[in-house]
Order: structure tokens, then sequence, then C-alpha cells
């Protein structure tokens, strides 16, 4: 196991970086934002996926260095962007151990996104809500304008859909695993019946992870999802990339995005 000592090297040395997996509204296929996503490229070219080095940061000092670092590197590189778009959002994936300790919110207003904490969006697990102090974090922050998105969401029965509906989340996120349920054979899967009634009777707005397929996006659509994101609608790609992207999506007379549900 990679550990934490080997990831401050690592930050040390330059050898991490982020690229940004856009999120598109539905039906027109808008980009509205996107999901800063960590990569790291060791010095001899090999590249350490998530997987392998986030699961040995948990609660650990290296967690709270790390994302404190995605913050200010996206501000860097995105705050442009973010300030002459105010209706785009950047999602920030939030780890356990930091949700309630105030470290995002102070890394945002010092790294210069302070005029813009109304387009951040903090991104959690279930997982990532072990105490009180966390649950009071999350209402702090969206008292201060940050939206919460319930990430990795994969079950979707009736009990979750009545808990979900009653959430203090802004966002849930539909897990991949729940997309590649739609397929040919299985167009309309009981999941989805079930998110489509939840988005009608509340105020959440759903994003759709991994949307490999034209069916699956289609039926997304028809369910009512407003967002989604996903290799059918782009890879994770760099920053000026991203821009790009934003830029296309909305031609050169109307550059903005909505995440309004």
């Amino acid at each position: 196991m990679i550990q934490p000592v080997e990831i401050a090297e690592g930050l040390a040395k330059g050898e991490f970086y982020l690229e940004y997996l856009p999120i598109l509204s539905l039906p027109d296929l808008r980009c509205i934002g996107a999901e800063a996503l960590i990569r790291w490229r060791r010095a001899d070219g090999s590249l350490v996926m998530p997987g392998e080095f986030i699961p040995s940061l948990e609660s650990t000092p290296a967690s709270g260095v790390l994302t404190c670092w995605v913050v200010e590197t996206a501000a860097a590189e995105l705050s442009d962007w973010l300030r002459c778009h105010p209706d785009v959002h950047l999602s920030l994936n939030i780890p356990p151990e930091i949700v309630g300790r105030g470290g995002v919110y102070y890394t945002a207003m010092t790294s210069g996104l302070a005029d813009m904490i109304p387009q951040l969006i903090l991104e959690v697990t279930e997982r990532g809500l072990p105490d009180a102090l966390g649950l009071e974090g999350l209402l702090q922050a969206q008292q201060l304008g940050i939206r919460i998105a319930l990430d990795d969401v994969n079950l979707l029965g009736g009990a979750n859909l009545a808990i979900l509906s009653r959430c203090p989340f802004d966002i849930i996120k539909v897990d991949r695993h729940l997309l590649a349920m739609i397929t040919p054979e299985r167009p309309n899967p009981e999941w989805l019946e079930g998110l489509a009634a939840l988005i009608r009777s509340s105020r959440l707005m759903v994003i759709a992870e991994g949307v490999e397929t034209a069916q699956q996006l289609q039926a997304l659509v028809q369910a009512g999802v407003q967002a989604a994101q996903g290799f059918h609608l782009s890879p994770p790609i760099a920053a000026a990339d991203l821009i790009a992207f934003h830029q296309r999506t909305h031609g050169p007379e109307d550059a903005d995005g909505d995440l309004q549900p």
C-alpha cells in the first residue's frame, strides 16, 4: 500500500495534477460545471490511480494537505472562468475527516474563491458523514452558500428514496453501477422509475455518473434527471480543454450554464 509520506513527496515534486470531468445539463447537453479529479504521474511516467492512494490517506494529515492542494490548484486554473461564468460550478470531493473542520472553506477563501463560494459543490459519500461534527460542518457550509452533494448513491429502493427526499443535501449523484443496469435487454430498471418519482416530489438536483451509451442518456432524459457526466459526454480533460468545451456547448453568444433543477 502507498504510504502518506510517498504522497507528500509526490506533491513536493509536482507529480500531482488535476483533470476535470464536465457535467452537462439534460436534455440540452450544455456544460454547467465540472468535477475536479486528482491525478498522480510519477517521475518515471507511471500513473498511479486514485483508488491506489486515496484509501491510504484516510484519517491522516496528508488527507487535508492533498484536499487543500486540490482547492488551491483548481482556483489557480479555473477562477477566471468561474468569475466570468457565475452559473457554472466546480465540484470537489471531500474526505470524511475534514468535512466538519472548516478547512475547505478556509482554503477556498484564501485561494481566491471567496467571491465564488456559491459556485462550489462539496461531494461527500455516506461514509463521509461520520459524526455530528461532520453534519454540523455541512450545514454551516450550506449556510455560507456552498452546495452539498451526496456522491456514489447506489441504493434507490423505496426506503432509501424516502430518506433522500428528506436529507439535507442539495444534490445526489447516482453511481455508475446503477447506470450500467440500463441495457438493451433492460431499458427501464426499477430504480429509474423510483428516481423519477423522487425528482418530481423533491427539490433535489440529480446528477448521473458514468454515462457510457446513448441509450443510458435517453433513459435519464425520460426520467427527468437534470444533469449527467461520463465518457459518452466527455472524458476528464485539462482546465484549458474544459473552458473550450464549455464554450462549444454554449456558443459564442450564450456561454453561461444553469444549475437549477
